[in-house]
């Protein structure tokens, strides 16, 4: 894996594709997204995937597929403790995987454009 400067655009080098991503390494097109490009976002943040981390990827393309909004994390929040009670389903539950903050590092791994709103993390 390997990430290169051009034309001012980032590119996530992937095998023989150049996957375009902005200047904080979210991915410009989230279309590009696959299961390895996660993983490779994921190193490049120093997030090491685990079943866990993919559960809220996953809800995070989910919700993105459905409605074409990023999800806020209280709606993952939510879904959480639909899935496993209110016990995991807490801010502190995802900061511990994503330690700075569900839209940064979780949104980044799921292919979406930046979050513009700061909301996100609330």
């Amino acid at each position: 894996m390997a990430i290169s400067k051009e034309r001012s655009v980032a590119c996530l080098k992937l095998d023989d594709k150049n996957i375009e991503l902005d200047d904080e390494g979210f991915l410009l097109d989230p279309e590009d997204w696959t299961e390895e490009v996660g993983f490779k976002l994921a190193d490049t943040i120093d997030i090491e995937m685990d079943e866990k981390k993919w559960e809220i990827v996953n809800m995070v393309r989910d919700l993105f597929i459905e409605t074409q909004c990023i999800p806020e994390a209280r709606t993952i929040l939510k879904i959480l403790r639909e899935r496993h009670g209110k016990e995991i389903a807490t801010r502190k539950y995802l900061y511990a995987m994503f330690p700075y903050g569900y839209g940064q590092q979780a949104c980044k791994i799921a292919g979406m454009r930046k979050p513009l709103k700061i909301m996100l993390d609330l």
